[in-house]
Parts: structure tokens; sequence; C-alpha cells
């Protein structure tokens, strides 16, 4: 046996293990990922290359789980063969593919590769381009906070690394190199934040207006409430609620590093007459499948109609704090109509206050009634939907 081979045979010896340790938690464990990092770090002989190789590894089970399950038990050989066939090429895996990837490459449905009720909530992701994306590792994308990135790609560039900015949205990057971005200086000075083109185009699409007042009902760690600050300008402000305190405790951090004076960080809301709020609401999280696969099996049906009733609650409660003539924008990471259009028409249905309001952009995508639904292939991003109500004057 060669000194590759020897090392793919270990290779292949611990991934199997960590997924023997996972098998049992893969279709409950919405954690999954923390679950894999405690396996990970729990075993001292794994280096930092090792620990992205098998990373990577049981992503790819997760991606393609009805193709490779059925083989753990009886042929794991043949499991490890066509995981190493469908793991992208990084160079973690490079060796251990050009060892085990023989044979021929696997083949299959891609529809079997999401959960086959979900076609009713979604039937575009069915289609050939969607099945696709959602099978691919997501990109990394950047939003530059400032109104140049010269910096930024300097520092990158020196670094060996490469960037793509996107044809939809100035200022937005996708990382094209394997690379932590969050040790650079350009991070450390705020000059960009990590978040998905999809996430950004939320808000792009609104059209909001400088100088105006804010509230994102659920700013969580604040990737959108420090976007809405730079679109509001220094003149605008930002009140960013949520309850939770570690989120908010990221928050602050966030936005004193990117030196965003115009965000009042709260653990709740009191104040009212707001000309804008942003509900960017909890939801089953089925737009980052491509980048949290494991969520596509410990998801069910019963959970989006849950999420759905929440939503709505959290509509309605926020709905008042909202001036006449003022905007409310609800938005989800999440695919599925129970939770986008059907959570969307139950408020307006509820709330004659209420009516629809016309979206500033749509980025190419088709038109969808007047909300948008951000699908993963058109520009390589997670999945978003949106929407937009205009209280109506008194």
């Amino acid at each position: 046996m060669s000194p590759s081979a020897r090392i793919a045979d270990r290779q292949s010896y611990h991934f199997l293990h960590l997924l023997a340790a996972l098998r049992p938690h893969w279709r409950a464990d919405r954690n999954l990922p923390a679950r894999l990092q405690r396996l990970l770090a729990a075993n001292p002989a794994f280096g930092a290359r090792d620990r992205r190789l098998y990373r990577e590894l049981v992503f790819t089970v997760l991606r393609h789980l009805p193709w490779i399950e059925p083989l753990l038990a009886a042929r794991p050989e043949e499991a490890v063969r066509i995981t190493a066939w469908l793991a992208a090429e990084t160079k973690d895996t490079h060796a251990f593919r050009t060892v085990l990837a023989t044979g021929t490459p696997p083949t299959g449905e891609l529809g079997e590769l999401l959960p086959a009720w979900f076609r009713g909530h979604c039937p575009a992701v069915f289609l050939p381009d969607e099945l696709a994306a959602l099978r691919r590792r997501a990109p990394i994308w950047l939003r530059m906070q400032s109104d140049g990135a010269e910096d930024v790609l300097a520092e990158f560039a020196a670094r060996g690394w490469s960037c793509s900015p996107s044809s939809v949205l100035p200022g937005a990057l996708r990382l094209d190199t394997e690379a932590d971005v969050t040790q650079t200086e350009a991070f450390r000075a705020g000059l960009f934040e990590v978040q998905d083109l999809g996430s950004q185009l939320v808000l792009a699409g609104v059209g909001v207006t400088p100088g105006d007042r804010w509230l994102d009902a659920c700013a969580g760690a604040g990737g959108k409430s420090l976007q809405l600050a730079r679109l509001l300008g220094p003149a605008g402000q930002v009140d960013a609620a949520d309850p939770r305190p570690d989120a908010l405790a990221e928050l602050k951090i966030r936005a004193a590093r990117a030196q965003l004076a115009n965000i009042t960080v709260m653990s709740h809301t009191a104040a009212t007459g707001y000309d804008g709020v942003l509900v960017d609401a909890p939801c089953s999280g089925t737009g980052t499948w491509r980048r949290a696969p494991h969520l596509k099996w410990c998801t069910t049906a019963a959970d989006i109609a849950a999420h759905a009733s929440r939503q709505l609650d959290i509509l309605s409660r926020h709905a008042p704090l909202i001036r006449p003539g003022g905007l409310l924008v609800y938005a989800t990471c999440s695919l599925s109509r129970v939770e986008n259009h059907d959570v969307a028409a139950a408020f307006l249905a509820m709330t004659p206050a209420f009516a629809p309001a016309p979206l500033h952009r749509r980025f190419d995508f088709p038109a969808d009634g007047q909300a948008l639904t951000i699908l993963p292939s058109r520009h390589d991003t997670d999945g978003f939907f949106v929407a937009a109500f205009r209280r109506k004057s008194d």
C-alpha cells in the first residue's frame, strides 16, 4: 500500500466513525454542526486540515443522504467511494478524492436529495437548475461597509485570494478562495461583513430612504441591522431589538467594528412611529439548505406550520409601531410558501390598515405578486423571501 493509500485508509476509518456517531442524530438535531465540531475537537490527533476534511465529507453525506445512508451498514467502502466522488474539490479533499474516487461516478435523481413533502411548499426548487444549486456548497459573500473596496481587494490580492463582484448589487463580493476572512486587517477595521448575497438583496430590494428611523424587530446578531444602518446613512436611525442577550452582544461588537453610530441595541421595543419596521422572522431555514444541509432531514411540515403561526403573531404585534404611510417589511430565509406567501396573505386579511407595497428592485427574478422570492441558482445565493406592506394614512 502506498503512503497516500495508507493515509486515505486511515482517513476513511475516522470518517466512518464520525458518521456512526452522528447517524442517530442527523434526522433530529438542528444543531448537528455543533455536535460534529465537538466530535472533531475531542480527538487530539486531528489537526486543522483533518477537521476541514472531515467537516467537508460529513456535509457531503448530508447533501446526498438518500444516496449514501443506505450503504453505511452493509457497504461502507462504497459509501466512502461515493462520498469521495461527490465531495467538493478543495486543497483539503484533493488527496482523499485522488485515492478513493475510483470507478464510475455516482448518478441518481436529484429530486431525491430533497424531502418529497417539500415539493408542495416550493415546486420551483425541484427544477433542474435549483436542484443542481442546492447540492453545491454555498459560497462566501461579503458586503462592503464603505463606498469602495480598494483596501479590501488590495489585502486579499497580497494574500493570493480572489473575489468576484456581484453582477446585480454593487458592494457585494463573492470569495473565490478558501480563506478565513475574519483574520484580515480589513475585517478587523470594519471594512466588510460576511453576509450572503441573498440576504443583502432583501433590503436592497425594498428601497430604504436615507434619514428614516427604522426598527429591526428580530435583529439577532445584526447582519441586516448593519446593512440597514448603512442604507439609512448617518442621519438615519436603527433600533435593533432581540430577546437573546448573546445575539445582542455580538451585534454591539459588530456595530462598533463597523463604526456605525446610528444603531441602538435593545432587548425589547417600546417606541412607536417608525418609518419602517423590518421583521426578519425566525423561520425553518429551508432557504439555507445548501449551507446547512442537515436541516433538510430534521425539518418537517409540522415545524413549518408552527413557524408560520409564530411569524404571523410577530408581524401583527409590530404593525402598530409604524407611522401612517410607513413600511412593514417581512422577510424569511425560507422557501416554503406556507411561511412566506401564506403568512403575508393572512396578515393582510387580518390587518386592513396595511396594503401590499411594490418592491424597489427584483434583481432579474420573475414576478411573484408584489413579493420577491430569491431562489439560489440565479445569483449563487441562499434562498430568501421578502414582502412589504404600507400602512394606510389615517
